[in-house]
C-alpha cells in the first residue's frame, strides 16, 4: 500500500506533513471517527484528501462555502484527481448525471453543500456509492453554541445512518470546548480520536487601540508596517469608502464585497494575491480559503461579533510564520453599533412570519405550491420591495431555515452549462431541417467536447465572437434550442439561491420555535460580552484568546500591546532603580553639588536624573544644604 507521505509528495509536492496532519491521516486510515481542530492556515483539506486517495472508493466532503468547494474541486482536477461539487443553483438533471458519475465513474471526491442533504434524490444515490470517508469541513456550523450555526448541518448526521461503518472526519479552525462536545454529539461520532493543535500563533502580535480617530491610526499602520494587508469593515459601502480614503493618502488599496460583478471580484482578488494591490478593504467573507502566506497585517475597523470570527479573520495574517500584526481599532460608538446589530438580529415571531409571507408574494407562489423549488434571491431588491431592514430580514431567513421551511445559500458564481438531450443522429437531422441553427450547433460541438454525455461549461461571449453575432442573439438561439428539446441550457448566475423545502404555508400554520430564538439570543449575548471583554481587559491578548478556546495554561505571548506595555513599565522601573542606586552610592560619604552628581551618574538622561534627585529629596532619602547633596 502507498504510504501517506508518498501520496502527499505525488499529488501535493510536499516532503513532510505539517504538525498533526500525519496523525490525523493515520487515525482516518485506521477507521476511527476523528475530530481535528487546526487553526486557520493549518492545512485541513490535506487531512481528508490524502487518506481518501489511499483508499478505494469516494470521499464525501460537506462544506458550507460554495466558493471554497469550487476552488478545491478545481485544485484537485489540476492535480489529475477526479472531483465534483453539487450545490444550490444546479438543475435536477445536472445533479442526476453527476451523482451517476459518482456511483459508476472514477470520481474520488464529491463535495456537497449541507442543503443538498435535504434532498431524497441525493440521499438515495449516496447509499449506492462506495464511500471511503465522510469529511465535514467547518464542523462548528453544526453547533448552536457556535458562532456560525447553520441549520442544514443538522442533516449531516444522516450520512452516518446511510453508511454506518464509514469513518467520519470533522474539521474546524475555531471551536470552544462546549462546541467540540456539541460536534461529537450532533455527528454521533463513535469514540472519536481528538486532535487539537494549539491556537497559539507566536508570530502574530495582537494589538487593540481605543481611539476616536481610527482613520489616522489606519494610515499610520499602513505606512509603518511593510508588506500587504487586509482591512475588515462592517458593510459593503464602507469597503469602497475606506479604499478610496487610503488611495487619497497615496496607499495602494482596493475594495471587495459579494455585490460586485463576478469578473471584477476575481480580478481584484488576483491583483491582491499577486501583490499588484497592497491592501484589500473587504467584508468578512473575503479571505476564506485564500492561502496568501505573506499578509503582514489584518486590521479590524469595527468590533467583530464573536472571538471565533475574530480569531479566524485575524489568523489570515502571517501564515508564512514571520512577524505579523492583528490590529483591532475601537471606540465607544462601536459598542452601540454592536448592540444595535444584536437587537436587529432577533426579530419577533410575528416579524419572521411576515418575511415568510413576503417571500411567497415575491415569487407569486400559491399556497400549497413550490415544494423543492429553487429561486435566485436578490436580498437588496426583496428588502426594498417590502420596506424591511436587511439585518432583520437575514436573521428571519436564518430562523425560517432552522425550522425547515427554506434553505438559503451564499452568493456564488455558477457559469452557464448546456447538454444535448437527443442523440448525435437526431441532432444531425435537426441541423439539416433547420439550417439557421447549423452554425451554432457545429460551433458548440467543436468547442465543447462531451456535451452529449453531460453538462459542459460554456461562455456565450466565446460563441458570440466565433459566430460573429451578438451576445443576446446567442442566448436567444440557445433558449430556442431548449424549447425544441435539442439541448438543456442553464444560464449563469451569481445570485444567492433560495429553496422552499416545504410547500408554501399560510401564516397561521407557520410554527416558529421561539424557545430556540431565545437560546440563540443568550449565546450571541455571551459572544458579544466576550469581544467587549477582550478589547477592554489589560490581560495578554493571546492568553485571553487561548483561554476562550480552552487552553487554560497559556503563557504570555510577550508581543501583544498589553505585554509590550508591561515590559515597558518594568524596563522603566529597573531604569529608575539603577539610577537611584548610583546616586545613593555616589553620595555615601561624599557631598556633591548638582552638576557633579548629574555628571557622575552613568544611567539616564540629564532631565531624568534631575527629576529623580527632586523625588529623592521629597521622599527624604537624600538631603541638601542648598549647595551640596548628601545622604
Amino acid at each position: 500500500m502507498t504510504t501517506a507521505t508518498e501520496v502527499l509528495k505525488k499529488y501535493w509536492g510536499f516532503d513532510v506533513f505539517r504538525p498533526l496532519q500525519e496523525e490525523i491521516v493515520h487515525s482516518v486510515i485506521s477507521g476511527y471517527d476523528t475530530l481535528a481542530l487546526l487553526p486557520t492556515g493549518g492545512g485541513k483539506s490535506i487531512c481528508f484528501q490524502v487518506p481518501a486517495m489511499m483508499m478505494d472508493g469516494i470521499c464525501i466532503v460537506v462544506s458550507p462555502l460554495v466558493a471554497l468547494m469550487k476552488d478545491q474541486v478545481e485544485n484537485l482536477k489540476a492535480k489529475g484527481i477526479e472531483a465534483v461539487a453539487i450545490y444550490a443553483g444546479m438543475g435536477k438533471r445536472e445533479i442526476d448525471i453527476l451523482l451517476d458519475n459518482c456511483i459508476y465513474g472514477k470520481i474520488k471526491f464529491l463535495y456537497l453543500s449541507p442543503e443538498r442533504l435535504l434532498s431524497d434524490l441525493v440521499r438515495v444515490r449516496i447509499s449506492y456509492m462506495n464511500v471511503n470517508l465522510i469529511a465535514i469541513d467547518e464542523a462548528h456550523c453544526i453547533s448552536q453554541w457556535g458562532y456560525d450555526f447553520r441549520p442544514p448541518y443538522l442533516k449531516v448526521k444522516e450520512l452516518r445512518e446511510i453508511h454506518p461503518n464509514v469513518p467520519v472526519l470533522a474539521l474546524t479552525a475555531t471551536a470552544t470546548p462546549e462546541v467540540r462536545t456539541d460536534i461529537i454529539d450532533k455527528l454521533a461520532l463513535k469514540e472519536p480520536q481528538i486532535f487539537v493543535k494549539s491556537f497559539s500563533r507566536k508570530n502574530l502580535s495582537y494589538v487593540v487601540y481605543h481611539l476616536d480617530d481610527k482613520h489616522k491610526k489606519l494610515i499610520d499602520i499602513c505606512k509603518n508596517v511593510k508588506g500587504c494587508g487586509l482591512v475588515y469593515v462592517r458593510n459593503r459601502r464602507e469597503t469602497a469608502d475606506i479604499a478610496h480614503f487610503l488611495q487619497r493618502n497615496h496607499i495602494s488599496a482596493d475594495f471587495y464585497h459579494a455585490g460586485l460583478d463576478k469578473d471584477v471580484r476575481f480580478q481584484k482578488q488576483e491583483d491582491w494575491k499577486q501583490d499588484k494591490t497592497r491592501i484589500m478593504v473587504a467584508t468578512n467573507a473575503f479571505g476564506m480559503g485564500i492561502d496568501k502566506p505573506n499578509v503582514r497585517f489584518v486590521v479590524h475597523l469595527d468590533l467583530p461579533e464573536s472571538l471565533e470570527a475574530y480569531y479566524q479573520e485575524a489568523g489570515r495574517a502571517g501564515r508564512d510564520e514571520k512577524r505579523a500584526f492583528a490590529v483591532l481599532l475601537t471606540n465607544k460608538a462601536d459598542r452601540m453599533n454592536l448592540e444595535a446589530k444584536y437587537t436587529d438580529s432577533f426579530p419577533s415571531v410575528e416579524e419572521i412570519k411576515k418575511v415568510y409571507h413576503h417571500l411567497g408574494n415575491y415569487y407569486q407562489l400559491a399556497y400549497g405550491a413550490a415544494e423543492g423549488l429553487t429561486f435566485e434571491f436578490d436580498l437588496a431588491d426583496f428588502c426594498k420591495r417590502f420596506s424591511i431592514g436587511v439585518i432583520k430580514t437575514m436573521a428571519a431567513l436564518k430562523f425560517l431555515e432552522r425550522d425547515g421551511y427554506i434553505t438559503l445559500t451564499d452568493s456564488v458564481f455558477i457559469p452557464s452549462r448546456l447538454m444535448f438531450t437527443i442523440s448525435h443522429e437526431e441532432v444531425y437531422r435537426f441541423q439539416i431541417e433547420n439550417a439557421a441553427f447549423d452554425p451554432l450547433i457545429k460551433t458548440i460541438q467543436r468547442s465543447y467536447g462531451g456535451a452529449f454525455d453531460g453538462y459542459v461549461k460554456i461562455k456565450e461571449s466565446d460563441l458570440s465572437n466565433r459566430l460573429k453575432i451578438s451576445y443576446l442573439d446567442v442566448i436567444a438561439y440557445l433558449k430556442k434550442l431548449q424549447e425544441y428539446q435539442i439541448i438543456s441550457y442553464l444560464q449563469q448566475t451569481d445570485q444567492p439561491q433560495l429553496q422552499f423545502v416545504r410547500p408554501r404555508m399560510d401564516m397561521l400554520h407557520l410554527d416558529i420555535d421561539a424557545k430556540f430564538i431565545n437560546l440563540r439570543k443568550e449565546i450571541q449575548r455571551s459572544q458579544i460580552e466576550g469581544v467587549l471583554a477582550y478589547a477592554a481587559n489589560n490581560i495578554c491578548r493571546s492568553v485571553q484568546l487561548l483561554t476562550y478556546f480552552g487552553e487554560t495554561k497559556a503563557e504570555k505571548c510577550g508581543v501583544c500591546d498589553v505585554c509590550l506595555a508591561e515590559r515597558k513599565a518594568e524596563d522603566k522601573a529597573s531604569y529608575y532603580d539603577k539610577m537611584e542606586f548610583e546616586i545613593c552610592t555616589l553620595l555615601q560619604g561624599n557631598h556633591l553639588d548638582l552638576d557633579e552628581l548629574v555628571t557622575q551618574v552613568a544611567t539616564g538622561t540629564d532631565n531624568d536624573k534631575i527629576e529623580l534627585i527632586r523625588e529623592l529629596l521629597d521622599a527624604g532619602k537624600i538631603k541638601t544644604d542648598g549647595r551640596k547633596y548628601y545622604l
